[in-house]
């Protein structure tokens, strides 16, 4: 890979950090009747080759985050973070579940997603779903989330959105966690959500 296009990445990667602050403080992912519609409907398949929909989100709490197992620096360090999170709630974390989501349905099949998410580091409790084209864009769409593909065709990137969201364990949004949140700031917003209950829609 080219040093050039390295920097290219670097250049994306930062005005996409960008444009996801601007969207939160704005409201338009982090409150307001705007978050009202994120989530919603999606038919996609777990890393045990199950199919999977929204009811996977009922009775826990769930960090969904949308990524590929490619992925370089964002979508690890988020695993890894919500790893943590997880390990800091305790007993707790018997409530609580990460929501992978594939943004590279081409690669990313149920078998490679097992193997990705069995890493030590990432959260044990993880759910790791992906689909056909048409189906991880249903997903995306009813997330909010954008994602694209970068770079030639044999070692293309896929330039996603990087912020996770919250969901209550009635499948609806709570809040946004930031890119680059730490564990303790992932569990002061679960804390927060959980202590109002499991209708939460703020934290």
């Amino acid at each position: 890979m080219s040093r050039g296009f390295l920097v290219v990445l670097a250049v994306l990667a930062l005005a996409f950090a960008a444009v996801t602050g601007l969207a939160v403080r704005r409201g338009v992912l982090g409150g307001g009747e705007q978050t009202a519609t994120v989530g919603g409907p999606f038919h996609l398949t777990d890393q045990t080759g199950r199919p999977a929909d929204e009811r996977a989100l009922k009775g826990k709490w769930s960090a969904v985050f949308f990524g590929y197992t490619n992925c370089p620096d964002a979508c690890p360090t988020t695993l890894f973070a919500l790893g943590q999170a997880e390990k800091l709630l305790g007993p707790r974390s018997a409530d609580f579940q990460t929501v992978f989501i594939s943004v590279d349905p081409a690669r990313d099949t149920a078998p490679k997603l097992k193997s990705y998410l069995s890493n030590e580091a990432f959260p044990r409790r993880a759910l790791g779903l992906t689909g056909s084209d048409a189906e991880v864009a249903e997903a995306a769409r009813a997330y909010k989330v954008f994602y694209q593909k970068a770079g030639p065709a044999a070692d293309y990137a896929v330039n996603h959105s990087t912020f996770t969201y919250l969901m209550n364990p009635k499948g609806r949004f709570a809040c946004v966690i930031a890119y680059n949140a730490t564990p303790q700031e992932i569990v002061g917003h679960l804390e927060k959500a959980m202590a109002q209950g499991e209708g939460a829609e703020s934290c």
